[in-house]
């Protein structure tokens, strides 16, 4: 009787078993559904970060360091996998100490934050979304669908179109080609760059030179630069970034073209990649998509005259600062001992990375506080920051930054006052040591280090012993950032920080309620 009734129990417990493990691919397939067509994308990005983050963090815990010496804490290793991941590039730690194992990890870490890599995760998961929209109408209501697309497109002829395929046709397979085209670009970008500096390794002695002091492979770190680069993430496998090629006049044009296509000016590469490719080729998908952007749901995609005067706002800015720089620094030691090519240069590659990058050559503390002023100024510039004489184009704009903020974000503050709120926060948690040192721990810097962390650039005024007021025996300097002198509660803050930067373009609409009048 007994074993009847264990049986009984036991045949129960395996049916409800069964049918809990059938329902697994049902809760599997509603999550998806759920994050494809109702949660918000805010949302969906910030776990995306987090997840990943914390992932990276857990791995750079396991893998053993390079310099056994160093101790790092955990919130260490948690900033530095935020920081990849948000492709911040903020540093409490100095890179010569991570094994090829965790280097790997934060490479990895900055391919999965980079926008390009992120935009093209969100333009496959649009892609299915709309094709799933599309093969839920019937023939009915296909066919008044087309009629209507038709109707709307007055510039679109259908005759342009092969005789077979209709508009619904022609934008799922313009959507296929935007995200090739996209897969492509991040490919060649690359692989090119790669192979750029590591030849240019091989071919200039002073180069490979540096890094066979220091022990670093030449491949591992081209490797690690493009990919560091092309996501404006900014870390670099040397201590010193990228002082030590301040005279490597080659390098800094390779990576200052790798910063611009992979941020600032890659919604304008990327129309012009698909302006060649139509001309190559002859598709129609690749006109459709210079016609008809708007219908991809690509931020990045943006109008012709657009993307003109975005490459223009752009190149003008830059411009702008080379000569601020030149103008206030051309005899500064800062730059001692260059030629005058190599000075054009240096300032270029500072002018450049200033807009998300946050490679440096020179010690940011050393040079005039109008320039550091001047750079604070572009680390809180959005990367798509354009000047737009003409009403449509401002109206597209306008559109398009309406579409991405998140319901309710429009009651909080804006961008600029939650930045003057989390640098209060952090003159909080300093305040005593910027009593006891106000050099190196001055307002000033405090403000360059929270915005260059919410513009997730990476510049930093660093800490130097020699700016103590009471000289410290103790004291040694590092060529970590300046955070890396902060406490545990500072560092959590600006962790902070980076996630609210790279999710920002979520919250540009935030205190539009505000009324200063």
């Amino acid at each position: 009787m007994a074993v009847t009734a264990i049986t009984s129990h036991t045949k129960s417990f395996i049916h409800k078993l069964s049918r809990s493990t059938e329902s697994i691919p049902t809760l599997v397939a509603s999550l998806y559904r759920f994050l494809l067509f109702q949660a918000n994308p805010f949302w969906i990005q910030s776990c995306y970060f987090f997840s990943l983050s914390m992932a990276g963090f857990l791995l750079l815990q396991i893998l053993p360091l390079r310099d056994v010496t160093s101790k790092p804490t955990n919130v260490d290793l948690l900033f530095m996998s935020v920081s990849a991941n948000t492709v911040s590039s903020m540093d409490a730690m100095e890179m010569e100490v991570f094994s090829n194992y965790q280097l790997g990890v934060l490479t990895l870490l900055m391919v999965t934050g980079g926008e390009v890599f992120v935009s093209l995760l969100g333009l496959h998961f649009a892609k299915i979304k709309f094709q799933k929209k599309d093969s839920s109408l019937d023939a009915s209501g296909m066919e008044l669908a087309t009629l209507s697309d038709e109707a709307e497109l007055g510039h679109q002829k259908p005759d342009l179109m092969p005789p077979d395929m209709t508009v619904l046709d022609m934008k799922s397979s313009s959507r296929k080609h935007l995200f090739f085209v996209v897969l492509g670009y991040l490919i060649v970008a690359h692989v090119v760059g790669f192979l750029l500096i590591l030849v240019y390794l091989r071919l200039v002695p002073d180069a490979g030179t540096v890094l066979d002091r220091k022990g670093i492979n030449a491949s591992m770190f081209s490797i690690f630069t493009t990919v560091s680069t092309f996501a404006n993430c900014g870390f670099v496998l040397t201590n010193e970034n990228m002082v030590v090629f301040r005279t490597c006049s080659g390098l800094l044009l390779i990576v200052i073209v790798q910063a611009l296509v992979g941020n600032t000016m890659y919604a304008s590469s990327l129309r012009a990649v698909i302006w060649l490719l139509k001309k190559l080729t002859k598709r129609q998908e690749y006109d459709y998509l210079l016609n008809n952007y708007g219908e991809m749901g690509y931020d990045h995609l943006l109008p012709g005259p657009h993307a003109l005067y975005l490459a223009i706002t752009v190149a003008g800015l830059v411009l702008l600062q080379l000569i601020l720089f030149c103008c206030m620094e051309w005899t500064s030691d800062s730059i001692t001992g260059l030629s005058t090519y190599q000075k054009i240069v240096g300032a270029m590659f500072l002018s450049v990375n200033s807009r998300y990058a946050g490679e440096s050559i020179v010690d940011l503390s050393a040079i005039s506080p109008a320039i550091l002023v001047l750079f604070v100024v572009m680390m809180y510039l959005p990367p798509y920051t354009c000047f737009l004489p003409r009403e449509d184009d401002r109206r597209l704009l306008e559109d398009g930054e309406t579409s991405r903020r998140t319901p309710g974000l429009g009651f909080i503050l804006s961008p600029l006052s939650s930045i003057a709120i989390f640098t209060i926060i952090i003159c909080i948690t300093e305040r005593r040591q910027m009593s006891r040192d106000p050099l190196n721990f001055s307002v000033l810097n405090v403000v360059v280090e929270v915005v260059s962390a919410y513009g997730t650039v990476g510049y930093t005024t660093g800490y130097s012993c020699k700016r103590q007021v009471k000289a410290d025996v103790h004291c040694k300097d590092v060529s970590a950032g300046f955070s890396a002198k902060w406490s545990n509660k500072g560092k959590l803050v600006l962790i902070a920080v980076m996630f609210f930067g790279r999710l920002k373009k979520f919250s540009m609409g935030g205190g539009r309620y505000w009324q200063f009048i």
